[in-house]
């Protein structure tokens, strides 16, 4: 990859420049804040990076939340009314039907357990950050003009924080495996269980069963709430404009995805030991795979309090730190698919609807009726049904039956992220462990390195005991099926200082093959290994892994995938022109899908929109074919190597069929993208099809004008689903939807020799320089320093703020 690594050593050269030239003099600015007991300051380097200095750890969080609030004020007023279901109080009827979703998901429990659950001084970090946000909001409406341009356009102010809103808020964690269950219920009653195989392929080697009384022919609109509760906020000129329609849920679109793939939610992370570094140091590298936002979902910052001194990135609506290093240690996460959702059906009382069979009598939900504010109307009510399992999310009234979930995020102690407060105090690689003994969600691989040169790996989360089912469908709500507790978290694996020198993870299934997972069925649906596969094969190539060496490999482009069909696709030929050219064009690729090549355009195209419909109705009965969507990609590679028995029991037959799926798809793909691009190959690209966009939530609501200055793209975007650079895309547009918007490198030990990027930017004001100004370096591959020591970040201040408690 010379390209990528010239614009990498040309962006790391340039962004260490300012270090050693003379800095212009910053400007600075004096606050006094009430709430804030005793000096401090925040340092805004030239990428927008807050570092914040204070007396106490409890300024030092009280400053955070000031400072978030400061930059992202409208993004995290929106999360915490998306999250406590209270939309409709300032855009309108349209979305009543969310905020009743949402407060179905909302934590209920006891709150001295909750806090109980993060350990120690949980609550007073909440309540310092709280105080913080809310302080800044008191400086809003003492200076109207700092007031974010979004509350001026949708005519609301924002509102104070509580405390408990930053931990009852859980809808917005990454949850699974709910719509997964539905979905293999769907195929079931379509056709069985074995056909699921290939929607979802199970790992480690498992077969489903059906629970016994499971009728799998479910309601078509069964997960409409469930969805509305755990999407984000759209907004419409439709939807601020609806009248009063008792809170129709069609006013705010829901789009479930045909394909789970094209929301794929997933990360890359490695630790590289000093024997295998070339710095003579460990390494810590993470890219968090989410979806893609102006402005960007995560958020870097720098606390620095006596006791306290880490820098990273985490959630702006968050105090702490989740992904970075404290000084000591360096820490960063991918999701580990432990399965913590189950759906359970109930029989109803047919004379009382509110009543549920649980162990051979009627048991009564409970039921609460909370009011809604409404934008220019009277309050509605949400009623809200619980069973004992949670929160009920549909009712068949004809057929007495009521669906409800169990989720271990709406436990104690499973805020998303929030346990980060614990594990980034901590020094080495015990304490660490030990503090990810109570971490609930989501469900993580953390990999831990420190400056004594030792790495490790730490999956932590939630995971329910079934003891007598697999959780890969529901099950009915009659006692029969009951979690019996939670395996602990010293049960789950983990490894320090492996002897290969490093180690990585990209959700793949990691379970140790002498792992007892029969017994703790921690989870059966991980995600495609093929990003793995491509980062074992690197780091295990390289002799000595250099920091510029992780950076490549965070921007790597090769897709697995690609290779191995290629290598089914060599010893074929075809009569068909179509098949024929596509062969000849596929022939002549190494697998690297850059925005400028023809190649991956194809591929993509294939692989997305024809091999995967060709293959599945190649392989199963059209009535499983139609109640699916797009196959497991692990699976159709897997039977396409191996096509018999799929393809037939017969292996020349198999091999022919398969052949044959291969080219009448691969035509296909060729003809459509002759549609698409024009009859000249030489004129086509993936980034033509393949593009970002960065939308901010007003984009449909402004002018032309306005959305161009609030959305950052479209841009042209290399890579694919299955590159460690991962581009997971819509296939209706191609437009990415989600991957690595935050990228850091961290040099453990030498702190000021660390690199991230975070785009668009790390501001939430469109009309600041640092709204987008990582976008362009972002989409090249390129980092800025993310500096530590106070010497290295004064250099390159380009911004002070002093703030002073009121007295």
């Amino acid at each position: 990859m010379p390209r990528l690594t010239r614009a990498l050593l040309a962006g790391a050269l340039a962004a260490s420049l300012p270090l050693a030239a003379s800095a212009q003099p910053a400007s600075s600015e004096k606050i006094a804040i009430p709430g804030l007991q005793q000096r401090a300051e925040i340092l805004i380097d030239r990428w927008g990076v807050p570092h914040i200095y204070a007396a106490s750890e409890r300024d030092a969080f009280f400053m955070q939340g000031f400072n978030a609030a400061r930059d992202r004020l409208f993004q995290i007023d929106l999360w915490r009314r998306r999250g406590l279901g209270q939309l409709s109080e300032v855009f309108g009827p349209a979305y009543l039907a969310q905020d009743r979703a949402t407060r179905l998901f909302l934590y209920r429990g006891d709150m001295r357990r909750e806090w109980a659950a993060y350990g120690p001084g949980a609550e007073s970090v909440a309540q310092a950050f709280v105080e913080g946000i809310n302080a800044y909001i008191d400086y809003v409406s003492l200076h109207q003009e700092k007031l974010p341009y979004e509350f001026r356009q949708l005519g609301y102010l924002p509102a104070k924080w509580q405390a408990e809103d930053v931990v009852r808020i859980r809808s917005h964690g990454l949850t699974r495996n709910l719509q997964s269950e539905v979905a293999r219920a769907k195929v079931a009653c379509a056709a069985d269980l074995k056909s699921d195989e290939i929607r979802s392929g199970l790992t480690p080697p498992w077969t489903a069963g059906m629970p016994e009384g499971l009728d799998p022919c479910l309601p078509k609109d069964l997960l409409q709430v469930f969805t509305l509760a755990t999407q984000g906020v759209r907004i419409t000129k439709e939807s601020l404009n609806a009248a009063i329609t008792a809170g129709d849920p069609q006013l705010v679109r829901i789009e479930p995805a045909a394909n789970p793939e094209e929301t794929m939610e997933g990360s890359n992370n490695w630790v590289i030991a000093p024997s295998k570094s070339a710095t003579g140091r460990a390494i810590m590298a993470n890219d968090p795979h989410r979806a893609y936002s102006a402005p960007s979902l995560r958020y870097i910052a720098h606390l620095s309090a006596p006791g306290m001194n880490v820098i990273g990135a985490g959630e702006p609506a968050l105090p702490g730190i989740s992904i970075g290093h404290n000084g000591s240690i360096a820490f960063g996460l991918t999701i580990f698919n432990i399965d913590q959702e189950d759906l359970y059906v109930y029989q109803l009382n047919p004379d009382n609807p509110q009543q549920y069979r649980y162990q051979g009598q009627w048991e009564s939900m409970r039921v609460l009726h909370e009011p809604v504010r409404i934008k220019n109307g009277a309050p509605a009510v949400a009623d809200l049904s619980f069973t004992r399992h949670g929160p009920v999310i549909y009712v068949d009234q004809a057929k007495h039956l009521a669906y409800a979930v169990r989720s271990g995020w709406l436990e104690p102690g499973m805020s998303p992220y929030f346990g980060s407060i614990a594990y980034m105090r901590t020094r080495n690689f015990r304490d660490f462990k030990q503090s990810m003994l109570n971490w609930g969600a989501p469900t993580e691989n953390q990999v831990y390195a420190d400056t004594k040169g030792n790495i490790g790996w730490v999956p932590g989360g939630l995971a329910p005991k079934r003891p007598n089912w697999d959780g890969l469908l529901p099950v009915p709500g009659d006692g029969r099926y009951e979690w019996s507790g939670f395996w602990r978290g010293d049960q789950l694996p983990s490894s320090y200082n492996p002897a290969q020198g490093w180690f990585a993870s990209a959700n793949q299934m990691n379970l140790p093959a002498d792992y007892p997972y029969r017994e703790r069925k921690l989870g059966f649906e991980w995600t495609n290994n093929s990003r793995f596969t491509r980062i074992s094969e690197v780091l295990g190539s390289l002799p000595k892994v250099s920091l510029q060496d992780s950076m490549r490999l965070q921007n790597d482009d090769l897709a697995i995938p690609a290779r191995r069909l290629a290598a089914l696709l060599k010893p074929l030929s075809s009569d068909d022109a179509n098949a024929g050219a596509a062969l000849t064009m596929l022939g002549q690729w190494d697998y690297v899908e850059r925005s400028e090549s023809a190649q991956p355009a194809l591929y993509e195209v294939w692989l997305s929109r024809h091999l995967g419909k060709a293959f599945k109705e190649a392989v199963l009965p059209k009535t499983a074919a139609d109640a699916m969507g797009a196959p497991d990609t692990a699976v159709l590679l897997d039977t396409l190597e191996n096509p018999v028995p799929a393809f037939g029991t017969d292996a020349r037959q198999a091999r022919a069929r398969r052949d044959q799926v291969l080219l009448s798809s691969l035509g296909a793909a060729w003809a459509e993208l002759v549609k698409l691009q024009g009859a000249d190959p030489s004129q086509w690209q993936w980034g033509k099809l393949h593009h970002n966009l960065m939308a901010h939530p007003l984009a449909d609501v402004v002018d032309e004008a306005t959305r161009k200055k609030l959305n950052v793209g479209p841009m042209p975007k290399h890579g694919g689903a299955y590159t460690p650079n991962q581009s997971t895309y819509r296939v209706n547009d191609f437009r990415q939807t989600n991957g690595p918007s935050f990228r850091v490198v961290v040099d453990v030990g030498r702190w000021d020799n660390s690199w991230a990027v975070n785009a668009p930017g790390q501001s939430g004001d469109p009309d600041s320089p640092h709204y987008r100004d990582l976008a362009d370096k972002w989409l090249k591959g390129e980092y800025f320093p993310l500096l530590y020591s106070r010497g290295a970040i004064e250099k390159v201040t380009e911004h002070r703020i002093v703030a002073q408690p009121v007295r």
